[in-house]
């Protein structure tokens, strides 16, 4: 057989663009050149589409593109023509609360949901109602819709229920209605509020919720069974109490019970969170966590998770790994050690000493050089542009030990959240790639101290004089095994807690009780695969994290300054910064086949972005420091919601602004 001719689609952006001018590409091939790093630096403001009276607080493209639906405070929902920038409808939904989510079933159908606890579906041309379901007893905030079932809507409250939507058959919201998919006061507690859901495009039958948590819920629909709705009758007729009624004594009758009848077997559903989040034994922290979105990529193998008061995630859907914690090698080591197993001759037939390592690998003069300049910056003090440098560096060579440990100190140093957590996670990483690597080892216990998990620390410690005994006497080492046996100390010392009177739980205990099956889901969370940093988000809970481009190389999210961000999701790093709302940026959602990024948030305007032309003229809107911004932001996080809701009114000229206009709920 002759040698295969290289497909067209491996040779680049150059040979991509050349092959499609042939056309021996089809469009799947051609999309992958709409969103590179070349199209994003030269992104740009191309048109502000005027017409909503209040915050648009959600978009929508249709399934080839070639219309935008938006949704407002204002009740209304907008179709437009991107091309030529014209309104094509502007339907009157019914709602009587801010919308929070449109969805295109069809390109003649769209549903909305809103904070009057409903869901609605239209038609777009003949007005028809197709749907008024006023099951929900709380704010809707957010609709899912598989792209190859039109029939088929998911609906997350903030009652905590999600609830599946069949428009093939009619629907009336009594207690005889089996639409329950999800039931999360059952296992969360009574608190519990779905704040946002998702469908695997590649696997209908996946479906992503965030709660009001840090954790994210990913369901197999096939494996769970509809349960009815439970609904009441209040002594008041009036809405308001009618929904306060049935949330408080009817929905919360099983709350922190488990579902009464299995209708979630274990096995239908796969928990993902942060590593430095899911191990903290107190997970009421504060700020408060809530997951505000939650997108697949196009292949449906990763999942994006717009963390609020905290980062964006990304984590794998597939192959997710616990905490690196709970996966430690180090600490199973010396576990073994501690109960007396005797040492194993080292394979090499040497006493005390470590079979020959792997020789590291060559660092290009592009990554030493990389490598040298993060170092300066560190010796500077400049740790978070330290941090981007070792990022590139990594992404370029992602064999080399030094760099994973080089960052790790770099992280440690910035203490941005969840910095030392991702320092412990490069730490292994590097004695992964290299065992003899001395920095990586005392690095790793001091990490491990710093996120005050002393007696891990100690195993590691104890490990690192083991293993490198020439090093176990520095003055490093003592003034670190000083603090760790001070904390070990200060831990036997402390009181155990008092049991309730009775033996019985408090009421706030009792309100926030979790079923079995929540804490053994919670229990076995699979951690990140990588993390964006830089955007704010703690103002407004329907902030989004969405990936551009086909191969998800870019992730783009919104942030409380009114900035919006785009990241390299190989290295991490921020690569494009712009003003998109004169106060905060909620929603991106990319054109399907084009790079044509549309914005809203806090203004009643909806933005479109393009690459511009490369004619000289420089971009008003660009972020000029980048870095600064993300810095500042991370100091937002960590302030006040209160000091930081002040911040944000008057970054929005809150003087100047229409006090009559619909206002935007905070979280």
């Amino acid at each position: 057989m002759g040698r295969r001719e290289e497909p067209a689609w491996a040779k680049g952006t150059v040979g991509l663009a050349a092959a499609r001018e042939r056309g021996d590409i089809d469009r799947q091939f051609q999309t992958r050149l709409t969103v590179t790093r070349s199209t994003i630096d030269r992104l740009g403001l191309e048109k502000e589409l005027h017409g909503h009276m209040g915050c648009v607080n959600c978009l929508e493209w249709n399934y080839d593109g070639s219309v935008l639906a938006s949704a407002s405070d204002d009740l209304h929902v907008i179709l437009w023509d991107p091309y030529r920038y014209k309104q094509l409808h502007n339907i009157p939904t019914g709602h009587t609360g801010n919308i929070f989510s449109v969805k295109f079933l069809t390109p003649d159908i769209i549903a909305t949901c809103a904070a009057d606890g409903t869901v609605r579906a239209r038609s777009v041309c003949g007005g028809a109602s197709l749907l008024e379901c006023a099951c929900h007893c709380g704010r809707v905030k957010r609709l899912a819709a598989a792209p190859d079932n039109p029939h088929l809507l998911w609906s997350a409250g903030e009652d905590g229920l999600v609830l599946q939507h069949d428009l093939r058959t009619s629907h009336r919201c009594n207690s005889d209605t089996a639409n329950v998919l999800v039931n999360l006061l059952n296992h969360m507690g009574r608190y519990a509020e779905a704040k946002c859901v998702a469908v695997n495009p590649r696997r209908p039958y996946q479906l992503a919720v965030g709660a009001n948590d840090f954790y994210v819920r990913l369901y197999d629909t096939r494996m769970i069974k509809l349960a009815k709705l439970q609904v009441g009758s209040p002594s008041n007729n009036s809405a308001t109490n009618r929904l306060m009624w049935e949330r408080q004594n009817i929905r919360c009758s099983r709350a922190g019970h488990g579902d009464p009848d299995n209708n979630i077997p274990r096995g239908a559903v796969t928990y993902f969170a942060p590593g430095h989040l899911s191990m903290e034994p107190n997970e009421h922290t504060f700020p408060k966590k809530a997951t505000t979105y939650v997108a697949f990529s196009h292949d449906g193998n990763e999942l994006l998770v717009n963390l609020g008061s905290e980062q964006v995630y990304l984590f794998d859907v597939n192959a997710g790994r616990r905490p690196v914690l709970v996966e430690s090698f180090i600490i199973q080591h010396n576990h073994s050690y501690r109960e007396g197993e005797e040492k194993q001759p080292h394979k090499n037939g040497t006493n005390g000493t470590t079979a020959a390592p792997e020789p590291p690998p060559v660092l290009s003069e592009r990554v030493l050089h990389i490598k040298e300049m993060a170092n300066e910056l560190v010796n500077k003090g400049n740790y978070s542009t330290a941090v981007d440098f070792y990022n590139n560096a990594i992404a370029e060579c992602p064999d080399c030990a030094i760099l994973y440990s080089n960052r790790a100190a770099a992280l440690m140093r910035r203490g941005w959240a969840g910095d030392t957590y991702a320092a412990i996670k490069d730490c292994y990483k590097a004695i992964k790639l290299d065992p003899t690597h001395v920095k990586s080892h005392f690095r790793l216990a001091k990490a491990l101290m710093e996120l005050q998990r002393p007696r891990e620390a100690s195993e590691c410690l104890r490990y690192f004089k083991d293993k490198f005994p020439r090093h176990s006497t520095s003055h490093a080492v003592f003034l670190l095994q000083k603090d760790i046996t001070v904390a070990l100390e200060g831990m036997e010392t402390q009181p155990d807690e008092v049991p309730a009177v009775g033996g019985s739980m408090g009421e706030a205990e009792e309100n926030t009780a979790t079923s079995v099956l929540e804490r053994q889901l919670r229990a076995s969370a699979a951690d990140y695969t990588q993390r964006l940093l830089g955007h704010c988000n703690t103002t407004t809970d329907i902030k989004e994290a969405n990936f551009l481009g086909p191969d998800a190389n870019f992730v783009a999210a919104g942030s409380d300054d009114g900035s919006m961000f785009i990241w390299c999701r190989r290295s991490g790093n921020i690569v494009r910064c712009l003003k998109g709302d004169e106060s905060i940026v909620n929603c991106l959602q990319l054109h399907p086949s084009m790079f044509l990024l549309a914005t809203s948030g806090i203004e009643a305007v909806v933005r479109l972005w393009s690459p511009r032309p490369e004619d000289g003229r420089t971009e008003g809107r660009v972020v000029s420091d980048p870095g600064g911004a993300a810095a500042a932001n991370q100091q937002r996080m960590r302030s006040d919601p209160f000091e930081a809701m002040l911040l944000n009114i008057s970054f929005a000229g809150g003087a100047s602004r229409d006090l009559h206009s619909p206002a935007c709920r905070t979280t």
